[in-house]
């Protein structure tokens, strides 16, 4: 008889200690490689988003829940910075600074966040339009891939913000109709969750809720040069921006119409924007992404100290902080792996017991195989084939639910973070935990496979 089918008859003769073995053993490779995909993931998103950001600079507090709100978009702000603190950091020719970006946080859109910056914003990211154009005037949104996909939203869809980062209809805006003019094209970082509007379209949404105008901005003009609006004790105006979608200031005129633009006039346009932006000293915005020229310069490593040291503001390094992270998620994560290996080893210590009951009842059967003409390694072959087979299942049947459990949870977190977790992928060590399960069910059947080979035929069939 095939070895193979006689080792897997010996093994489903015993359905109840197959069931433990299986068990054991599926929950400590389950989890070992739940561990290693949710890890993978993690990592690769973190790092991605990383950006070529060298520095985030905003509010006093706790340097990663920066990092996190200001890159990552899964934590609140440390508070607001003023644009006149901010001011250094945004103007262009910087000596230190390559690209800057201010954000202002604090709206979602069914819990997809809001980001007030400018164009430099997507430099970060390479990111490109797939469909129509970049925003530009009051009110236009320029949206991710997956916002677009998940909330099915167009060229033209139209949707009003909701204060804070939750999806809650009661906390809408009043005022503030914002329109989608451009689609991102997908680049598997964060910026495909974002909704990305000018900063003024964020401080104008929450002057009106904070001053309680009632007017609909999608069917009045509004001149905005001379009407100021009141914001913390502080004048401000909207120069440059309209309600109809145009541009009236500056003196330079551009057309956002269409396609037909050049890659210069998205630059003209961004340092007019940038430009008007710092005009407004006492408004707020709430972090600012910060690349620098020479990433080696002395100056601008000890730049986020001397900020902490000699201003008011914050200054943090997403490498490091990202590290800090790791350092703490690490503790969790090899308390969890360590436990999945105990798993794993006492699946092993089962299946040699089983196997080594299994050989006791079997001694007589194994010595008529012997005078049939089987020969020692024969029967050492069929022991150690019964511990392979356990470990294969084992392995097959803990891979099956570290996924089904990786879409599980993949799928709270999307809905908590907006973060997409694929469940049926690899981690890149699939053989390698494939060799060490293989590894364990042989060191399992060692002995007993062992004690098979040296069956006395005459004592065994002399009891038999």
């Amino acid at each position: 008889m095939n070895l193979i089918k006689l080792a897997w008859r010996n093994i489903i003769h015993d359905p109840l200690n197959l069931f433990l073995n299986l068990v054991l053993l599926t929950l400590g490779i389950g989890l070992i490689n739940f561990i290693l995909l949710l890890n993978t993931q993690l990592k690769d998103k973190f790092e991605k988003n990383l950006a070529g950001v060298d520095m985030v600079v905003g509010a006093k507090g706790s340097p990663l829940q920066m990092i996190l709100s200001a890159m990552y978009h899964i934590d609140a702000p440390t508070g607001n910075i003023s644009i006149k603190e901010a001011t250094p950091f945004l103007r262009e020719k910087h000596p230190l600074i390559a690209q800057s970006a201010p954000l202002s946080l604090g709206d979602n859109h069914k819990g997809y966040r809001i980001i007030g910056t400018d164009h430099t914003f997507l430099k970060f990211y390479d990111a490109e339009i797939n469909k129509g154009k970049l925003w530009n005037n009051l009110y236009d949104v320029t949206i991710g891939d997956e916002v677009a996909k998940t909330l099915g939203l167009k060229l033209g869809s139209k949707f009003k913000s909701s204060h804070g980062f939750t999806d809650d209809e009661d906390l809408q805006h009043d005022h503030g109709t914002l329109t989608v003019v451009g689609i991102l094209k997908p680049t598997g970082s964060v910026i495909d969750q974002l909704i990305l509007v000018s900063t003024e379209s964020v401080w104008a949404v929450h002057d009106h809720d904070h001053e309680g105008h009632d007017h609909d901005e999608e069917e009045h003009d509004h001149d905005h040069e001379g009407h100021d609006h009141e914001h913390d004790g502080h004048d401000h105006d909207h120069e440059g921006y309209n309600h109809d979608g145009q541009d009236h200031d500056h003196g330079d005129h551009h057309d956002h119409s269409g396609h037909g633009h050049d890659h210069s006039a998205h630059n003209h346009q961004n340092d007019l924007s940038r430009a008007h932006l710092l005009t407004h000293e006492h408004k707020d915005i709430t972090s600012i992404l910060v690349r620098f020229k020479n990433k080696t310069n002395f100056q601008a490593l000890t730049m986020p100290r001397n900020i902490n040291e000699n201003t008011d503001l914050q200054a943090a390094s997403p490498a490091y902080e990202i590290n800090r992270l790791y350092d703490m998620m690490g503790v969790g994560t090899k308390a969890l792996q360590l436990l999945a290996l105990l798993i794993a080893i006492v699946s092993a210590i089962s299946i040699f017991v089983s196997l080594l009951n299994s050989l006791k009842r079997r001694k007589y059967e194994l010595s008529l195989l012997r005078v049939m003409g089987g020969k020692p390694t024969k029967l050492l072959t069929l022991i150690l084939l019964e511990g392979l087979i356990l470990a294969v299942l084992g392995f097959l049947l803990g891979m099956v639910v570290s996924h089904f459990s990786m879409s599980a949870l993949g799928g709270n977190l999307q809905d908590k973070y907006n973060y997409q977790f694929a469940a049926w992928t690899t981690h890149g060590k699939e053989l390698l935990l494939f060799g060490g399960t293989i590894a364990l069910g042989l060191l399992a059947a060692l002995l007993p496979a062992l004690m098979a080979y040296k069956t006395d035929i005459h004592e065994n069939l002399s009891e038999g």
